[in-house]
C-alpha cells in the first residue's frame, strides 16, 4: 500500500510538472507559435551584414514590412527565409526590387498587393534599401 501510495505521488507530481509549463508554446512578438528547431537565427552581427541591425528596425517600424512577412512563415507575404533564399540562388537585389526597379522572383502572384508598400520603400534612402536587404538577407541558411 505504501509503494502504491509513492508511485501515486510520482504520478502526480509529473502531471503537475507538465500541466503547468513543462511543454508551453512560444510565440514571437506578433503571437505566432516559435518553432525553436526551425527558427531562423539572425545574425546581425555577422561582416557580410553591418547594416542588418538597421534593417531589422526599418523592417519592423517605418517600413511596415513586419505587418505581411513573418521569419519563417508565410503570412500575406512569402517569409523572410523564403524571401532571402529566392534572392540568393537568383543572385538578385532586394533593394532594386524595393525601388520598383526590377520584377518579384518570390511570389509574383503577391505582387500587386506588395505594390502599396513601394511608395513606403522608394522614400526610403538608398542605404536604408540596402539596410532591409542585408536584414533580410542575414535569414538565409
Amino acid at each position: 500500500m505504501k509503494k502504491l501510495g509513492i508511485g501515486l505521488g510520482v504520478l502526480a507530481f509529473g502531471f503537475i510538472f507538465v500541466a503547468c509549463g513543462g511543454d508551453q508554446k512560444k510565440t514571437d512578438n506578433y503571437g505566432n507559435e516559435v518553432n525553436e528547431e526551425t527558427t531562423v537565427k539572425e545574425t546581425s552581427t555577422n561582416a557580410d551584414f553591418p547594416l542588418a541591425e538597421q534593417g531589422k528596425e526599418l523592417f519592423e517600424g517605418v517600413g511596415t514590412c513586419a505587418t505581411c512577412h513573418k521569419p519563417d512563415t508565410k503570412v500575406v507575404g512569402p517569409s523572410l527565409l523564403d524571401i532571402a533564399q529566392a534572392y540568393k540562388e537568383n543572385k538578385a537585389s532586394i533593394a532594386s526590387f524595393l525601388n520598383e526597379e526590377s520584377k518579384p522572383i518570390v511570389d509574383p502572384t503577391q505582387y500587386t498587393v506588395m505594390k502599396a508598400n513601394f511608395a513606403i520603400t522608394k522614400n526610403m534612402k538608398p542605404e536604408e534599401r540596402q539596410a532591409l536587404e542585408q536584414y533580410i538577407m542575414s535569414q538565409a541558411k
